[in-house]
């Protein structure tokens, strides 16, 4: 079995993802892995070819400025990346600069790939996650943050990335899965106030179409207002991935919730209620089928 990691950045210094440790928490299961790294107005490239340089790919690209809808630029870098990968690969993981995945899950997720690696009915496989929202403390409980998707891959390339790269298609048709039982921890939230802010205005520029500098004008803010800005959190009581603990203990910012307030119209809080009382997700978008 052979698999090759696979994931697409662009100004990671500028916006602080930690794309350093999300590529390092896969590397020990990935026999190689190729990074599609966007035209950068920072040290991107450096920081991705200090990681381990005999094993990782780099496929230099210039992100298409006329896709400014709905993200579907994440999608065509992702296929960039992928479609770079040799045909030898029989998987291929992916992960985005914001994900990372803890160590206690690298044998479950190995022994997942080796279950069904012939089994050719299985085109993916499904990860659970943990969205962190403002520091390391805390992690999104409502509707609004997905629960699972799609980060492993057969190297098919009829696969497509999906929109704006949360999952993935097979000629437009959902792809069959199989849970990992792992677990990606998100933490695209987590960054200090003034770097979160910046990034969500350069977003923008490729959801909505607009410039960052009209971003900036309609946010009207400089930091990011983590307090003010979200529905329902939970305490997160685990342990973080070990290469994250350099940027935990480098967290200078205070954000103060209230995890016993919910903030969301009576309708969403009908839905909430039902799923952390029965534990069902009412009308859940699925991005793929699980097989039986």
């Amino acid at each position: 079995m052979k698999v090759c990691g696979f994931t697409f950045i662009r100004n990671a210094e500028k916006f602080d993802f930690p794309v350093v440790e999300a590529i390092t928490s896969i590397m020990p299961l990935c026999d190689h892995f190729v990074v599609a790294v966007g035209n950068s107005e920072d040290k991107t490239r450096q920081m991705i070819e200090k990681i381990d340089p005999d094993k990782i790919t780099i496929v230099d690209t210039v992100w298409d400025q006329t896709l400014q809808k709905g993200g579907a630029v994440y999608a065509a870098e992702t296929d960039k990346a992928f479609d770079a990968i040799p045909p030898e690969f029989d998987w291929c993981f992916y992960i985005q600069g914001d994900e990372v995945v803890h160590e206690k899950y690298l044998f479950p997720i190995e022994r997942a790939m080796r279950d069904n690696l012939r089994q050719k009915q299985v085109e993916g496989l499904l990860f659970g996650y943990k969205h962190f929202y403002g520091t390391y403390d805390y992690v999104g409980n409502s509707r609004k943050w997905y629960r699972n998707e799609i980060r492993i891959i057969r190297n098919d390339k009829t696969i497509r990335s999906y929109r704006d790269a949360q999952g993935f298609r097979k000629k437009g048709r959902k792809l069959n899965v199989v849970p990992t039982g792992a677990e990606i921890y998100h933490y695209g939230w987590v960054r200090p106030p003034k770097f979160m802010q910046d990034k969500i205005n350069e977003v923008r520029r490729f959801y909505d179409g607009i410039s960052t500098a009209e971003a900036k004008k309609i946010a009207g803010e400089k930091e990011f207002n983590y307090s003010g800005k979200y529905d329902a959190l939970a305490k997160f009581d685990g342990s973080h991935p070990r290469v994250m603990q350099d940027r935990i203990d480098r967290m200078n910012w205070q954000v103060y919730v209230d995890v016993k307030k919910v903030k969301m119209k009576l309708k969403y809080r009908v839905l909430y209620f039902i799923e952390k009382t029965f534990g069902v997700r009412l009308f859940e978008y699925r991005n793929y089928k699980v097989l039986k």
